[in-house]
């Protein structure tokens, strides 16, 4: 009778476990599903193809992701080093998307809804009829997944198997009766050199364009030839609809001009290798000359021409009439005001030719029609002219203004060179530094403190010239408290960040071996503890940290968090740093931060397969990982707890909470119901 009640009760235990891992599984999120297929190319040679299909708003990170940005997709073949097969070069992807990230300071690229990946593999030992991949990324949407898969490609029957379990693919494997010695190779490529084509942003590029056509307008090169081309079609053309099909020529020949020197750039550079001058740090240094350049001649060192021969020969073609004529009168337009629109179009070919792909094109389109439909509507209509403000001093104010931009937008070209070289010459300070004087020596400027050559004397300040000399003035004043540490987040993306400074920790917050000092304060760390966002004892060891918070009596803040988690960074840089919240995790609770993307192997005999999920378990961040799944049943991060000294939760975990009075309220109810 016993046994048989033993039995029930082993029975019990064992349905409510199960019950409770059931119900934890439904939380675990898995947002990719992925397909493998096998094309043969020769006999040697075959393309690998992995293909993923991805949940609406989330989004796995490219391998092709940035240094210091979001964890990158990686692939590990095995038997590569016992020469089985050679895996040549990277893997080619589907299309991507770019979107800057102000919180690591770089490009992220990544997939959203699909994405394909082909490998190109050559077989060195022809009797290999399997190649064993395992796959790593980062799936991210308000929070972000590590997530491992492992793939077999079957050569001989050209299919390909995908496996979530590790033991799965090891039985699979000695089925196959694959006996080699496993040795795994990460594949790696250079950034800089073979990122895919990413989303160009083609919209925002012309319509910058077009702003910087209507500012080439407004220049002294360029504005008082709008009376002279309206007086040639007035004169030449004999009648009306004659004069509005002359005038709509000409716009059209001048896009044609501009549009032709975009893909000029293009097919010089090569559409799909453009966006890899943006970390190139050649070509960054390069257009940093040359930004420096164009500013001095906008601001009246010199000026930049074409040869004078150039000018006269097209205006003789410009005499033959016709609509041989009319193209020429187009070019002479480009020629003549080159001076003017050189350093524009020279600033504009730089920033589009870094995007990649057919930028320069549209960059040009859009700049050609701003100053195209102007000279085509005052031809057409040269009623209009009598609306027109007369040429001054003002088209120079116009120059110069663009010169001090031009001058501020080089150093952001001299920066990228900077932080790919990670050569620290000009850090954060530095950069809003020199950002600060530009922008305060053009308020004087506009204030008419300042003169400059080819400059009118000047009697009054326009009401205009002083709005835009406060609106210049109140952004110099925005700008200086980031010498100090302050966020700028309107400049986010100009200007290097946050952690690329001389004080990463704000001034007056440094970080020493022994402790950390808290202005005049100074503090031992405790064993196994290091600092954290804004100095924030933190540890990331779990017993460590567990058996802290009971020697000082207080609750246990868990965090599981990674390095290249985007939305951890947001939580600690916008809700952490808040008075509010700040206060209780430096006072209040005992951090554990629990990075699940650690790549430190664990020791040989700590490594094992997880019983969870099937997974092999052989990094710290595997460990921790494993941990939140198994514990917790969620597999995204961030993720907090608030726990007793029992390991009990105190209050309903957290996940992604960007209000930050939401966040302390949570905190706060956690911290209350804690018992010592």
């Amino acid at each position: 009778m016993k046994q048989i009640l033993s039995l029930l009760l082993l029975l019990f235990i064992t349905g409510k476990a199960t019950a409770q891992f059931q119900a934890q599984q439904q939380n675990l999120v898995t947002p990719v599903e992925w397909t493998a297929e096998v094309n043969k190319i020769s006999d040697k040679d075959y393309e690998l193809i992995y293909k993923a299909e991805i949940e609406d708003e989330w989004h796995i990170y490219s391998q092709f992701t940035p240094e210091n940005g979001p964890l990158p997709l990686t692939f590990e073949y095995q038997d590569t080093l016992s020469v089985a097969y050679k895996v040549n070069g990277p893997a080619k992807e589907s299309e991507t998307a770019r979107a800057y990230s102000e919180i690591f300071g770089v490009d992220e690229v990544y997939f959203s809804k699909n994405a394909t990946l082909t490998q190109s593999v050559t077989l060195v030992d022809e009797k290999v009829d399997v190649v064993k991949v395992m796959l790593f990324y980062q799936v991210c949407k308000e929070v972000c997944i590590n997530e491992e898969f492992y793939f077999a490609f079957d050569l001989k029957k050209e299919e390909g198997k995908v496996f979530t379990n590790f033991d799965e693919f090891e039985a699979y494997q000695v089925a196959k009766k694959e006996n080699s010695e496993h040795k795994e190779v990460e594949v790696s490529a250079e950034i800089a050199e073979e990122e895919e084509k990413v989303d160009k942003g083609l919209l925002t590029i012309f319509f910058l364009a077009f702003l910087s056509g209507f500012a080439a307008l407004l220049t002294p090169c360029v504005f008082p030839m709008i009376p002279m081309t309206v007086g040639f079609f007035t004169k030449q053309s004999k009648s009306k609809s004659k004069g509005i099909k002359n005038a709509l020529l000409y716009g059209f020949f001048i896009i044609v001009i501009y549009v032709l020197l975009g893909s000029l750039v293009t097919a010089i550079f090569g559409a799909d290798s453009l966006n890899a001058l943006s970390t190139n740090v050649t070509f960054n240094i390069v257009f940093f000359i040359l930004l420096v350049v164009f500013a001095a001649s906008f601001l009246g060192a010199f000026e930049i021409m074409l040869p004078n021969s150039w000018a006269n020969k097209v205006d003789r073609q410009a005499d033959r009439g016709g609509i041989i004529g009319i193209f020429f009168m187009a070019l002479a337009l480009a020629i003549v005001s080159f001076s003017c629109t050189g350093p524009i179009v020279g600033t504009l070919l730089v920033e589009a030719a870094s995007k990649g792909g057919i930028a320069p094109i549209v960059g040009m389109l859009g700049f050609s029609m701003a100053i195209a439909i102007p000279f085509a509507l005052f031809a057409m209509f040269p009623g209009w002219m009598n609306s027109l403000p007369k040429s001054g001093g003002w088209l120079n104010t116009v120059k110069v203004v663009l010169g001090f931009l031009e001058l501020a937008l080089a150093f952001k070209f001299l920066s990228n060179a900077d932080l790919v070289l990670q050569a620290h010459l000009l850090e954060r300070e530095v950069f809003i530094a020199i950002w600060v004087a530009i922008f305060a020596v053009l308020a004087l400027y506009l204030f008419g403190k300042i003169q400059l050559p080819h400059d009118s004397p000047l009697t009054r300040i326009s009401v205009g010239r002083l709005g835009l000399g406060l609106l210049v003035l109140s952004f110099t004043i925005y700008m200086i408290p980031g010498l100090w540490g302050a966020p700028l987040k309107i400049l986010s993306g100009f200007t290097p960040p946050l952690n690329y400074s001389e004080s990463p920790y704000g001034v007056g917050f440094t970080k020493i071996s022994s402790g950390f000092v808290t202005n005049s304060e100074t503090q031992e760390f405790p064993e196994q503890a290091k600092l954290g966002p804004h100095d924030i004892l933190a540890f990331h060891d779990y017993d460590a940290g567990v058996a802290y918070a009971k020697k000082v009596g207080k609750p246990i803040m868990l965090d599981f968090t990674g390095y290249a988690c985007i939305n951890c960074r947001k939580m600690e840089e916008r809700v952490w740093s808040e008075p509010q919240v700040l206060g209780n995790l430096k006072n209040e609770v005992v951090l554990i931060s629990l990075y699940v993307d650690a790549k430190e192997n664990l020791p040989k005999e700590e490594q094992y397969t997880s019983e969870t999920t099937g997974k092999r378990i052989r990094t710290i961040g595997n460990k921790w990982s494993d941990f939140q799944i198994k514990k917790y049943g969620v597999n995204a991060q961030p993720y907090y707890i608030l726990l007793d000294h029992n390991e009990e939760m105190l209050h309903k975990p957290a996940s992604y909470m960007p209000d930050v009075d939401e966040f302390a309220k949570w905190l706060q109810t956690g911290i209350d119901n804690f018992e010592a």
